[in-house]
């Protein structure tokens, strides 16, 4: 049974999906002159990761981005990662069946069009407060900060409470 309140509880779900730009980070980019890549995301997020896998949340991340900044801050948060993801709905289908995950057990938070199509397919789409209006419109719960400014340790303090 899912919680009658506007987000579940760590229980009610099996998989947190996060986009990543736009979620994790504020969805800037650094561009060097030698051609690297940097973005900017917040502590806060490291440990709301730790919080929710102590918990035992298991949580990945998913990116249209073929980039080293997405699978180095993976790593970082010891999170699973798909990169270079061109349909984030068919992809996350596809992990879904594999996994024999429920899809109403799934929070996903994305913030800009291409994550629609995963957002459509989850239980529990959510997204931060700088979202696209469509992204927003879709969301079933809109976290109340802004990509890159700790939206996975607002999540963390939601589900944990």
């Amino acid at each position: 049974m899912i919680a009658s309140h506007n987000v579940p509880t760590l229980q009610e779900i099996d998989l947190i999906v996060f986009d990543f730009d736009g979620v994790m980070t504020d969805n800037t980019v650094y561009v060097f002159d030698d051609g690297r890549e940097a973005v900017r995301c917040s502590r806060a997020d490291g440990l709301g990761c730790d919080i929710l896998r102590a918990a035992g949340a298991k949580m990945m991340i998913m990116s249209t981005e073929t980039n080293v900044v997405v699978a180095r801050r993976a790593e970082k948060l010891k999170l699973d990662v798909v990169h270079g993801v061109g349909n984030k709905g068919d992809c996350l289908s596809e992990i879904l069946a594999r996994e024999r995950i429920d899809e109403a057990r799934v929070i996903y938070v994305g913030n800009d069009l291409n994550d629609l199509p995963a957002m459509q397919l989850v239980g529990w789409p959510m997204a931060p407060n700088d979202a696209h209006p469509r992204i927003l419109a879709q969301a079933r719960h809109v976290i109340q900060r802004p990509g890159g400014a700790g939206v996975i340790r607002d999540l963390a303090d939601l589900l944990m409470a």
